[in-house]
């Protein structure tokens, strides 16, 4: 469901008018949304409908200072101005929340609770034991009962599922405000798909078992799933929300406790639904959060010695750091979901406008800050031309601006690091070969705005083939065949998604078996449901994530072996 809504959302998002339409009040001179040609400052801003309420580092429970007291700004991307200063973790802070972490996970109910037990049946069976410790030996069971009869894991999950849901526009709010992307998309499909991957896996807690094994000669064979311990996540700022859930949610679900890093950039939705996940009942140090920078939290958790298991999404150069950290610490096995460069395959008998729709929505979906982004559009050479002209007029449409306003399909790249290397490789393909068919610099003055911007005539020794511009930026090959295009499409050090566009359900199948990716779209693209696992190939990362194959990262598996005496059958 959620992945049906993620889809139509955003199809139907691209057809909205550009009447603006407020979501809190405005400030400044009023004029109308601007398209991405208009040379002038991007239109008057809206003041975020949400207030900041935290800002702190939550370990154990409780939202404390950083041990160094120093904090950082996060910053508002239409502007470049902060929002608040959160608190900034480092080496201290994370042994902090690792301690809790492991206290939590050694003493602590968490594990120890029951997946799943009806709530009727738990009342009743607390009252019994109650009543019957307090009239044979005059004990208040109280304490007994907090201790031993919490909530079941699920239940929790649950409740926190439903909080969220509670509090959707205000999350989504913040989302925007500290990211940049539409509102539309964080309100109508991020959060709810937040709420669906949390339900998703609350499911799962009262489903995860081991096997019987048969053996050779008299013996009892048996395998235990058990949690892996401590998790360390450390996640992304182009969906923070979404990224954390996919990780969360599995850990949480297998009985594991957890510290997680938030990108620098993104820290305020992550410490927003924290509170609410206290407020549905988890237990103190289960979920523990630092906000800080890369070398210094993000190192200090990847090298710890008492986390059990690290989990990170970014980049494949810091992903490569923090395999070798953990390699290099105790070993830790490590989940990494990383970069992409994924083909967007057009086939001689695609429909050219449908196709010219899919392939703008596959690399403009989130201002391009997509790890999957189709940022690679091959073109049967018999459509390509007029694909080309499609495509060009249909980025020159692409309404920019104000993310919190109707009708705006791309807000602002996330800061000022990222936003100067789309420029930068904008301008290489400038000065190769490759035809610039439209856009190509800023828009305005102020905060990071990019013009959608489109390459035609693109060969694959080209940065801009080659990188992973993460931004604003197609780029349109031509191919003769599917034998040559397979190959090409493979030719990248990424594997993480590609795409398909073809009538033809032999020439579907040949290409979904032919390219080496984690996920292939046929005629769709982006279709992400908390059941199907997504993760790369080749230097896109290692294992998966989403699904019942994510819940094998937050797992150990066990093998009990006992004698049979004289067993009637073997």
């Amino acid at each position: 469901m959620a992945a049906r809504r993620l889809s139509s959302l955003l199809s139907r998002s691209l057809h909205l008018p550009s009447a603006s339409a407020s979501l809190g009040r405005s400030h400044g001179v009023a004029r109308h949304i601007n398209r991405f040609s208009t040379a002038a400052a991007v239109e008057e801003l809206i003041t975020p409908p949400v207030q900041v309420n935290h800002t702190k580092l939550l370990i154990n429970g409780q939202f404390v200072d950083s041990a160094s007291g120093k904090t950082f700004p996060t910053l508002d991307p239409r502007t470049g101005e902060v929002i608040a200063n959160v608190a900034e973790g480092d080496l201290e802070d994370v042994n902090c929340a690792v301690a809790a972490a492991r206290k939590a996970f050694d003493e602590g109910p968490w594990p120890k609770m029951s997946a799943y037990v009806s709530l009727i049946a738990l009342s009743l069976v607390c009252l019994l034991i109650s009543l019957y410790l307090y009239y044979v030996f005059c004990f208040d069971a109280a304490q007994f009962v907090k201790y031993e009869f919490l909530e079941e894991r699920s239940r929790i999950m649950l409740k926190f599922a439903d909080l969220v849901e509670k509090h959707n526009d205000e999350i989504a709010a913040l989302e925007t405000w500290d990211n940049g992307k539409p509102y539309l998309q964080a309100a109508q499909a991020e959060v709810p798909s937040f709420v669906r991957l949390f339900r998703y896996y609350a499911g799962w807690a009262d489903k995860i078992h081991g096997l019987t094994i048969p053996a050779d000669g008299p013996h009892h064979v048996q395998t235990l799933h058990e949690p892996i311990g401590v998790a360390g996540q450390i996640i992304p700022w182009n969906f923070p929300l979404l990224m954390m859930a996919w990780k969360v949610g599995p850990a949480l679900a297998c009985g594991n406790t957890i510290v997680l890093k938030t990108a620098e950039q993104t820290p305020l939705t992550a410490l927003y639904v924290a509170n609410l996940f206290h407020e549905a009942g988890l237990p103190p140090g289960v979920l523990n959060i630092v906000s800080g920078f890369g070398p210094t939290a993000g190192a200090a958790l990847a090298s710890h010695m008492d986390v059990d298991k690290l989990a990170f999404t970014g980049s494949t150069e810091t992903g490569q750091t923090v395999l070798q950290l953990a390699a290099k610490s105790n070993l830790k096995p490590v989940t990494l979901e990383l970069g992409g460069k994924s083909p967007f395959i057009i086939c001689e008998d695609a429909d050219v406008d449908h196709a010219v729709e899919l392939a703008h929505f596959a690399l403009f979906f989130n201002q391009g800050q997509c790890c999957c982004a189709g940022s690679r559009t091959y073109v049967h050479e018999r459509v390509y031309d007029e694909f080309v002209e499609k495509a060009k007029a249909r980025a020159m449409r692409r309404v920019v601006g104000d993310p919190f306003k109707k009708g705006v399909e791309q807000g602002p790249q996330i800061d000022s690091e990222q936003f100067k290397k789309i420029l930068r490789y904008i301008r290489e393909g400038r000065d190769s070969s490759a035809t610039l068919e439209c856009g190509g610099d800023r828009i305005g003055s102020k905060g990071y705005f990019i013009q959608p911007t489109v390459f035609s005539n693109v060969k694959e020794d080209m940065s801009i083939a080659q990188d992973e511009i993460f931004g604003p930026v197609q780029c349109v090959f031509k191919f003769k065949d599917i034998g040559e295009v397979i190959k090409r499409a493979n030719n990248t050090r990424y594997g993480l998604a590609a795409g398909v566009f073809t009538k033809n359900i032999d020439t579907a199948n040949t290409l979904t078996r032919g390219l080496r990716a984690g996920t292939v779209w046929i005629n769709c693209y982006d279709i992400f449901d908390a059941g199907i696992p997504f993760g790369g190939y080749k230097m896109s990362g290692m294992g998966r994530e989403k699904g019942i194959y994510s819940l094998n990262n937050y797992l150990q598996v066990k093998a009990v072996v006992t004698p049979l005496k004289n067993p009637a059958w073997i």
